[in-house]
């Protein structure tokens, strides 16, 4: 998870805006993929959590978005898509073709981790209140996040011993 350009000593609300909405953009774009993926190599039930993700993450840039639209209307943004990578999408390499619905919301459990951890990290350095305070929201909701998607893992039964990844064959050079 990386930022790059953004100076959260000097952040403003509508930048916090843009930037929460911009992460939950990211996310969404990612969990997509990983949907897309998981459907061609026929993980249906991983494929389905994920879709759900995509809508999550969606209603909650909705959520800012009209926040932003309310405060801000049609002001331009200074904070960019270019200025932020992972935040809060999942990573790419903890996806496996045969990826278990538990397995699924194990990646997007560690993915609400690290949204939490970005916003821990960057609190410390933003002085305006209203910015602090929209900051604190956003890492509040991700505790909320992981704990719905803890009792989401606790209502299914334990993966398989035999990871089917095991049996996957080797990508080879044609």
């Amino acid at each position: 998870m990386t930022t790059t350009g953004i100076d959260f000593t000097a952040l403003s609300l509508r930048d916090a805006l843009d930037l929460g909405i911009l992460i939950e953009e990211e996310a969404a774009e990612r969990y997509r993929e990983l949907a897309s993926q998981m459907q061609l190599h026929h993980t249906a039930e991983a494929a389905a959590f994920f879709r759900f993700m995509v809508g999550n993450e969606e209603a909650h840039r909705a959520q800012l978005a009209g926040q932003r639209s309310t405060l801000f209307g049609n002001e331009p943004a200074t904070v960019t898509r270019a200025m932020l990578w992972d935040v809060e999408a999942p990573e790419y390499d903890e996806v496996r073709a045969s990826m278990t619905q538990r397995q699924a919301l194990e990646v997007a459990r560690r993915s609400e981790e690290k949204a939490f951890e970005f916003f821990v990290t960057a609190l410390p350095s933003v002085s305006d209140p209203k910015v602090k305070r929209l900051l604190e929201d956003l890492r509040d909701e991700e505790v909320e996040h992981k704990r719905l998607l803890d009792v989401q893992l606790a209502k299914l039964p334990p993966d398989p011993d035999v990871d089917p990844s095991d049996y996957e064959d080797e990508p080879v050079a044609q």
